[in-house]
């Protein structure tokens, strides 16, 4: 699997950890992140992830930043990227099962290194369940 990952200068060690898990499983990763806690601006980290994903790229998306919420508004203006903000593995499952999330959006001030790739995986490996949902998901985008 392709998965693009972006961060802001809260996310260094989230991404560098989840990089490495996805990698050691086998997956490979498009790193549009920071490597360093300077100042910058989640917007230009968080639009090359949607990008990837709306042009086949990358299957899904993992972006970071302080609260999780500037990163993911900048991706949801993307009308092909449906970000969920998740803090638990719980929240994670339900934004794949219920709303076929293609990017988790990843809170560091919130949540522990090993929540975050916890959350992760079972981000990736939660199917959407379809059925009823797919009618509300369908209604998401803006045409």
């Amino acid at each position: 699997m392709i998965i693009s990952i972006g961060n802001d200068h809260a996310g260094p060690d989230y991404k560098k950890a989840i990089v490495a898990h996805l990698e050691q499983l086998g997956h490979q990763v498009l790193n549009h992140g920071t490597d360093t806690t300077a100042s910058v601006d989640y917007p230009d980290f968080g639009h090359p992830v949607a990008e990837d994903i709306e042009r086949g790229a990358a299957q899904f998306g993992i972006v970071i930043c302080g609260s999780g919420n500037g990163i993911a508004m900048t991706v949801n203006k993307h009308a092909q990227i449906r970000a969920a903000l998740c803090w638990t593995k719980e929240i994670a499952q339900l934004a794949r099962l219920h709303n076929d999330a293609n990017v988790i959006s990843i809170p560091a001030r919130f949540t522990s290194v090993q929540q975050a790739v916890e959350m992760v995986d079972v981000f990736l490996n939660t199917e959407f369940e379809g059925g009823r949902h797919a009618n509300r998901v369908a209604k998401i985008a803006c045409s």
